[in-house]
């Protein structure tokens, strides 16, 4: 027996966050699906394209492969395939291949994505029946795990420009949105990634980060705007250093053009901008000033969200 399943799960940039794995008192939360984080940002229509193949075997056997590659430490898209094993007997020869079309380690969200669409995608191949909030739980605790995010599952599975009012897996995250058109456009510029493990391992940055993350959630929720989403999520990045001149760089010139707002994505040397259909050219061309045409992607905004695909 083989069977074959495909999902798709849109990318997910985040424009600021609050790192949420300790209670009010200083005590980790031991509760993976409790553990993760407040914050905002943009759910792209590109992403993340997971197809798996099962066949029944004697013994596990389990591969991946990220763009018709061997990816040996897709450690995130492993535990979701080892988690979903669980809930079954039987041995199977497991290969899974991610079709990735942003930006890998520059805060688009990918593993996130790799990890909700093999998630869809595996459980319809090996017939576990789970809703998009069940599958939800367990690419965010495959992430919480593998510490490569802590706040990208629930967004991604809903779309839209998100705020993340309550931390945790999707079952337990207070997600609001903001509205949006269909005339948006997300215009995004990078330079290079920055390893999500190591900011997330120095208390230092943790510390400023929570305070300047929760007070802008505060911020934009007393006037849930696009253009406060846009200016208070620049404003993050800033207080908590982040920026660098060539994200500044990108952020200014996105502004002169006529941009809503640009801001950095969390985390990568990598900047978005949310603008219209109508002035999206125009933010394509002056990147073009600084940066190759391969590292800048304009994307609709996407307002369904994770899904299975015939």
């Amino acid at each position: 027996m083989s069977k074959k399943a495909k999902a798709f799960c849109p990318a997910g940039i985040t424009s600021f966050f609050e790192i949420c794995d300790k209670t009010a008192d200083g005590k980790t939360i031991s509760d993976e699906e409790r553990i993760g984080a407040r914050g905002g940002g943009f759910v792209l229509e590109k992403g993340v394209l997971t197809e798996v193949n099962v066949t029944e075997s004697k013994k596990l056997f389990l591969e991946v492969y990220i763009n018709d590659k061997p990816a040996p430490y897709a450690e995130t898209t492993k535990t979701v395939a080892e988690m979903l094993l669980e809930k079954i007997n039987e041995q199977y020869e497991i290969t899974i291949r991610h079709k990735v079309v942003v930006p890998i380690g520059a805060g688009f969200g990918s593993s996130g994505a790799g990890a909700l669409s093999t998630a869809l995608a595996l459980s319809k191949a090996l017939d576990i029946s789970l809703t998009i909030l069940q599958a939800g739980k367990i690419a965010h605790v495959a992430e919480v795990r593998c510490r490569t995010g802590l706040g990208t599952v629930g967004p991604i599975a809903l779309g839209g420009c998100v705020i993340t009012v309550e931390p945790g897996a999707p079952s337990h995250a207070i997600i609001d949105r903001i509205p949006t058109t269909s005339d948006h456009r997300i215009v995004t510029g990078y330079y290079r990634p920055i390893p999500t493990k190591k900011v997330l391992a120095s208390a230092g940055i943790r510390k400023i980060v929570n305070k300047c993350g929760r007070e802008t959630v505060d911020k934009i929720l007393t006037h849930p705007s696009l253009e406060n989403f846009m200016s208070a999520s620049k404003d993050f990045a800033r207080k908590v250093g982040f920026t660098t001149p060539l994200t500044e760089k990108l952020i200014d010139l996105a502004e002169k053009e006529g941009a809503i707002g640009a801001a950095q994505n969390m985390i990568g040397e990598a900047v978005h901008v949310l603008t219209t259909v109508d002035t999206a050219e125009r933010i394509v061309e002056a990147f073009k000033k600084v940066l190759p045409s391969k590292n800048i992607l304009t994307a609709k905004i996407d307002s369904q969200g994770a899904r299975l695909l015939r």
